[in-house]
């Protein structure tokens, strides 16, 4: 029993050890909305995961100038999916960061995904831009590199190896300027491309900036499907505007004749959670029915 003690007690000395060497941040994100939805076949009502997600990142220093960075990210589903299929992998890496800038390898956002900085006001919802645009994608077997940022600018290149003998690699690529967050600079800028991305071709030109209080965004979108050939392009416009606690903000979304319109308000009940309400309506061709939505919900960082 003594030596069970002290095998253990010398097991939380060494995880201590490693933790004051090696400090790891613990973060996520809980985002549970309750909602309206009709989706052609009659209005019901649904509680939704938007996205909620849990991880572990950090960067440990080495020689030479060298540090080693890591992320492990997961989604989890708190509404209505359990078991196995509650837990889903997001991006997870190992790289390295030096005056070369910063590589990492693993499961990461495409280049083109990640340019869209914060413009997309209604990421994580039914909105988001994802439901009309592909070049969405988290790549599995991917390289991603980050140049070191001159005056602003900064190029993301992704890799994407074939893993298989009858396969194509893809690339993905852009070129910013700024903070996507807005807080360093008051405008950001990117352009970017896919080729042969999840079976798609795809360009993006996009911006975002304060002007006389409100937050303006847009993007221009267009993208090919290797296999047919067909091409379709689209454009998104959004605004944000702050009243104390509470931020109004708009968006309209098109690909094609199709198109997709949302309206919602956040108020900041804490330095870290967020109530919300938003409303969303789709105008889609014939080839499917039209969709509305309208939900209420929370959110908490930690």
């Amino acid at each position: 029993m003594k030596k069970s003690v002290v095998a253990l007690a010398m097991a939380l000395a060494g995880t201590i050890t490693t933790v004051q060497a090696d400090p790891v941040t613990v973060y996520g994100q809980l985002n549970v909305s309750a909602q309206s939805s009709d989706e052609g076949d009659g209005r019901f009502s649904e509680l939704k995961s938007n996205s909620s997600r849990f991880g572990l990142k950090g960067d440990f220093a080495l020689d030479n100038g060298l540090t080693l960075v890591y992320q492990l990210e997961w989604a989890v589903d708190m509404a209505d999916v359990g078991g196995g299929d509650n837990i889903t992998s997001r991006n997870q890496y190992v790289g390295l960061k030096g005056n070369f800038g910063e590589v990492r390898l693993g499961r990461h956002d495409t280049a083109l995904k990640d340019a869209q900085g914060k413009i997309d006001l209604f990421s994580d919802y039914e909105a988001d831009v994802k439901n009309l645009w592909r070049g969405e994608v988290r790549a599995s077997d991917s390289v991603t590199y980050y140049t070191p940022t001159v005056n602003g600018f900064g190029v993301h290149l992704t890799y994407v190896m074939e893993d298989a003998a009858d396969a194509e690699d893809a690339f993905s690529a852009a070129v910013y300027y700024g903070d996507e967050n807005l807080k360093d600079s008051t405008f950001y800028a990117a352009v970017a491309m896919d080729s042969e991305v999840a079976g798609f071709d795809a360009m993006r030109a996009q911006a975002q900036g304060k002007v006389a209080g409100f937050k303006l965004g847009a993007m221009y979108h267009t993208q090919e499907n290797i296999v047919s050939g067909l091409e379709q392009d689209g454009w998104l416009l959004s605004a944000a505007y702050p009243l104390g606690k509470t931020e109004l903000k708009a968006q309209y979304q098109t690909l094609e004749d199709d198109d997709a319109v949302s309206i919602g308000v956040d108020y900041k009940a804490g330095k870290n959670t967020t109530l919300f309400a938003w409303y969303s309506s789709f105008n889609l061709d014939m080839a499917a029915p039209d969709r509305d939505y309208l939900a209420v919900g929370i959110k908490h960082k930690f």
